[in-house]
């Protein structure tokens, strides 16, 4: 039965083999041929898709993104435009997050510079506003 092993799958894709599993079972790659001993084997082009996974998630893609990209590439009469309507929803989602953790830098901006450093930690300015600061 010709094919790759979980382990070069793996290496080739530069992933854990705890993660090629982990995505098997999420239904991002069909289940492999096994062998009369149990073993999984692989398809090549696997290695490919393991790889776009890897690329999607630096990306920020969720997997259930991810299986809708995937699922893009196979569906009739879908075309770039798709694609690109979900890159354009995830860079608003990241500008979103962007602007969350900027909010949250200032107020710990705010917080650090509000604290001399000394002191006992009870009268901690920033233990206190974190204690007394109602939530948004």
């Amino acid at each position: 039965m010709p094919g790759l092993t979980i382990g070069k799958v793996a290496r080739s894709a530069g992933m854990a083999i705890d993660t090629v599993r982990y995505y098997e079972r999420e239904g991002l790659l069909e289940k492999p041929a096994r062998t009369a001993a149990g073993y999984r084997h692989y398809r090549p082009e696997v290695v490919a898709r393991l790889r776009f996974i890897r690329q999607a998630k630096e990306l920020g893609f969720s997997l259930k993104e991810i299986k809708e990209l995937l699922s893009l590439r196979v569906a009739p009469g879908k075309s770039c435009a798709d694609v690109k309507a979900r890159a354009e929803t995830k860079i608003a989602d990241v500008e979103q997050r962007i602007a969350q953790l900027d909010r949250m830098k200032r107020a710990l901006t705010k917080l650090a510079t509000a604290c001399s450093g000394r002191g006992p930690v009870s009268e901690c300015p920033i233990l206190e506003a974190m204690e007394t600061r109602e939530s948004k």
